[in-house]
């Protein structure tokens, strides 16, 4: 199973970035895909969920209103759109894989996102 992240970089606050993660090894109906984050110096924190059908999103208070996640099951790969970044968004941004039913999860090796002031 592999997870590749791309679309990180850096960028002024306000500014947009859209991150994708394509998934290979796995049976991509299966697995809710996640995006989570982790900045310097702290814990990996959930920034947004889809579920396999993509009907179901939910994401952290903080990137409510500004991210929106989603899926393209024929192409195996989930992105994150990113708008109204803030410096606090910076972090390596991480996908993960969850087998429903309680299954394997699996994650990418993450990409980073620098916003500046």
């Amino acid at each position: 199973v592999q997870l590749v992240e791309s679309g990180g970089g850096l960028v002024q606050a306000g500014g947009s970035l859209r991150l994708s993660c394509a998934a290979s090894g796995l049976t991509f109906i299966y697995y809710t895909m996640a995006w989570f984050r982790q900045a310097a110096g702290r814990e990996r924190e959930f920034v947004a969920q889809i579920s396999v059908s993509g009907t179901t999103v939910d994401y952290a208070d903080s990137t409510k209103g500004r991210f929106t996640i989603s899926r393209d099951n024929g192409k195996n790969t989930v992105y994150l759109q990113m708008n109204s970044l803030k410096p606090e968004d910076t972090a390596v941004y991480y996908c993960r894989a969850q087998r429903i039913s309680g299954g394997s999860s699996y994650w990418g090796q993450g990409t980073q996102v620098t916003v500046s002031s």
